[in-house]
């Protein structure tokens, strides 16, 4: 019988600590749909400020989010969006910006850092003089962190760039960060440094912030007034939300200092990772949270054989293809759960790559 268990199969499977459920059974509420949750806005007011936008709006999930920034700039359906190849909006969201916004995606192919190229980004915005027969650009979209690119982070000045670009063309930009915090932490730079850029950004609670459940989006007043009539649209409209938006305050008081940590114990994986025979692991480019581990070519490893060994052993793990493992630290993965890891892992490629003779 396993007794220890290490999830490392993403940030979003943090359990609530003991002080956000206090916080969630003491918290103050009242019907947010009505506008009158004060935990609601006061998680709200918070986040706005610390974003540096003029209103935030609590949605219950990142994927809400994203559609809703993408729908109040894209008022036209058939309107197009410029977005990267391996994002998370075009890739894990359904197709929803599509089958629900009448959104057409343009995507860009992101560069191993999570970047677009600026001259393609450009080059790919549709001239207004063909407006008969392309459909009409209006949107830019950027991830940061970039999930599939390994967590990586795209640099305040990037962004700049990016949103130069918005502006010289009457575009507008939206930032999917809902890692964007591990990206402050990461590059040393203030979160709303990051995004003052972006015209709305979507922010994830219950990642590496380690809350329950939901999301954050900022914007101008205006920009959130439109954002709130769709979220009743999307039925994302809820009551006493002040229950969920207790646990998020708390997550940003004790658990965003916590970011450092779970960037040192996800290099300290992948170091050791990397020593281990058939395995290799890009620990130059890892820049916060995610470690992608690979198999070489040649050896007996599957992403699926060492899966099978390490739940066997309590350690839970996504594979992302055959030869790929993706593993997320969090702030409930301790030193001695990376230590274990590695010590599993080891017998685990030792047993697959040299079985036992008969």
């Amino acid at each position: 019988m396993v007794m220890r268990i290490v999830d490392l199969r993403s940030d979003t499977v943090t359990r609530p600590t003991n002080a956000m459920r206090e916080a969630m059974a003491s918290a103050e509420v009242d019907d947010d749909v009505l506008g009158y949750d004060p935990t609601a806005r006061r998680l709200e007011e918070e986040m706005a400020k610390i974003m540096g936008k003029e209103a935030a709006l609590f949605v219950p999930s990142g994927t809400m989010g994203n559609l809703i920034c993408v729908m109040v700039h894209c008022d036209v359906r058939g309107s197009e969006v410029i977005l990267g190849d391996t994002c998370h909006i075009h890739v894990y969201e359904n197709g929803g910006i599509s089958t629900i916004g009448g959104v057409h995606p343009k995507t860009i192919k992101n560069e191993e850092d999570g970047t677009m190229d600026l001259v393609a980004i450009e080059a790919a915005i549709r001239d207004p003089k063909g407006s008969t027969f392309y459909p009409s650009t209006k949107l830019i979209c950027l991830e940061n962190t970039h999930a599939n690119s390994g967590g990586r982070c795209l640099s305040a000045e990037y962004t700049d760039r990016v949103g130069e670009i918005a502006k010289r063309h009457g575009l507008k930009l939206h930032i999917d960060g809902a890692r964007i915090f591990n990206a402050s932490i990461a590059l040393g730079v203030p979160v709303h440094r990051l995004v003052k850029a972006a015209d709305s950004v979507s922010v994830c609670l219950s990642k590496g912030l380690g809350a329950p459940i939901g999301s954050v989006i900022v914007g101008s007043q205006s920009f959130i007034e439109k954002a709130k009539t769709l979220r009743k649209t999307l039925g994302g409209g809820m009551r006493q939300i002040g229950v969920l938006c207790a646990a998020a305050l708390v997550a940003l008081q004790e658990n965003l200092p916590k970011l450092q940590f779970d960037h040192k114990k996800a290099k300290l994986l992948a170091e050791g990772l990397n020593k281990m025979k058939g395995i290799k692991v890009n620990v130059a480019a890892m820049e916060t949270n995610m470690i992608f581990m690979d198999m070489e070519d040649g050896s007996r490893l599957t992403a699926e054989k060492l899966r099978k060994s390490l739940t066997e052993h309590g350690i839970l793990v996504i594979p992302e293809n055959s030869s790929r493992i993706r593993m997320v630290i969090h702030h409930q993965i301790t030193t001695s759960d990376v230590h274990y890891t590695l010590s599993c892992l080891q017998q685990a490629v030792q047993t697959i790559q040299e079985p036992c003779q008969n």
